[in-house]
């Protein structure tokens, strides 16, 4: 298993674990997986700007830091709004 496989499922397993904490505590679901993307950020930020597979000033690197913050910000909003 390479580094960035093991990365993948570390953002997997913290996002389906913050889904299965909405899914089992007394918390929202939005809440839960609010959560969860937001403990899986710090692995994305090691695999995009620690230890890229290219250039971090890559305009592929560039669009998936842009997708994970809209989708990071569309979860927060529907969580705590």
């Amino acid at each position: 298993m390479e580094y960035y496989d093991r990365i993948i499922i570390a953002i997997t397993a913290c996002l389906f674990g913050g889904v299965l904490a909405g899914a089992l505590l007394s918390i929202s679901l939005s809440s839960g997986l609010a959560v969860g993307a937001l403990s899986a950020t710090p692995f994305v930020y090691h695999a995009i700007f620690r230890n890229p597979p290219v250039s971090p000033t890559h305009p592929q690197v560039v669009g998936v830091a842009a997708v994970w913050h809209g989708l990071l910000a569309l979860v927060l909003l529907m969580a705590f709004l």
